[in-house]
């Protein structure tokens, strides 16, 4: 081998190029964790209204590691994140020193399961929960429409924000709107509405929808039930043809009653 130039040379420039690539590593690596490129300033915008500069500290604080280069951008976003209000965060890079974060605030639609648990749902379906943070006296209820209160089993919270929503709209015309939307382990849905009544819409089969059944409701609500001088305190709409009416004190022996009650028959077109 000594005596072989040809193989001499390789090696000689293979060790060489090992050794630049040692020394242009090393320099990188001073470079990258230079104190020179420490970050410096972290940019926060967005519209926020419940995330104040407090909750950003404590959410970054001690757990920032990294210069401008060896920064963990998608670990920041992460911690950016955990902060209660915020839905989504993105995070770059702003030459020489400085983060730019845009954090999306979560938008609530209503309250989740129960009102001490501290959880709501925002205008995608999603749920979140603030705990017992002091925001939750910001929120409205206090002087303010009230937000509606969600509840149904795990998994379910987008199909009640769509239901919040249809029902919302199909009642809209007769001036009443759901304050607690209720879906059951069996999938059974029920309402509370504006005026206090309880409306039972049942679940949905192939034979009718519960939207089929609120809309029967709202067609005869007008002209029957709007007129009664009585409160109703509930109504069953899972009949076929009628719908059943608690009225508060209509029993004698204190009881409420069920009454049912038929609606109008759609009349046939004769040639």
């Amino acid at each position: 081998m000594w005596d072989n130039p040809k193989l001499l040379n390789s090696i000689s420039n293979a060790l060489f190029g090992c050794a630049l690539l040692l020394v242009l590593w090393g320099g990188m690596k001073l470079v990258v964790e230079s104190p020179l490129f420490l970050l410096r300033t972290i940019r926060v915008e967005g519209e926020l209204k419940h995330v104040t500069r407090a909750d950003v500290v404590d959410a970054l604080q001690g757990k920032l590691a990294g210069t401008f280069f060896s920064m963990d951008i998608e670990a920041v976003r992460a911690l950016f994140e955990t902060i209660p209000w915020v839905r989504r965060a993105e995070v770059r890079r702003l030459w020489p020193d400085r983060l730019e974060v845009r954090m999306e605030e979560h938008m609530p639609l209503a309250r989740w399961g129960q009102p001490e648990d501290g959880r709501l749902v925002n205008s995608f379906g999603e749920v979140f929960n603030i705990g017992q943070s002091d925001d939750v006296h910001d929120l409205p209820g206090n002087g303010k429409p009230e937000l509606p209160q969600f509840s149904g089993p795990i998994g379910t919270s987008v199909d009640v924000m769509r239901n919040y929503v249809l029902f919302r709209d199909m009642l809209a015309p007769i001036q009443l709107h759901p304050r607690a939307v209720v879906l059951s382990p069996r999938y059974s849905w029920q309402l509370r509405l504006s005026n206090g009544m309880t409306m039972q819409l049942g679940r949905n089969s192939e034979k009718e929808r519960i939207a089929d059944r609120l809309a029967r409701f709202v067609l005869v609500y007008p002209k029957t039930l709007a007129p009664l001088s009585r409160r109703l305190d509930y109504v069953d709409l899972r009949y076929a043809n009628g719908l059943a009416l608690r009225v508060p004190g209509m029993s004698d022996t204190g009881k409420p009653v069920m009454a049912p009650a038929r609606l109008p028959e759609r009349r046939k077109r004769t040639a």
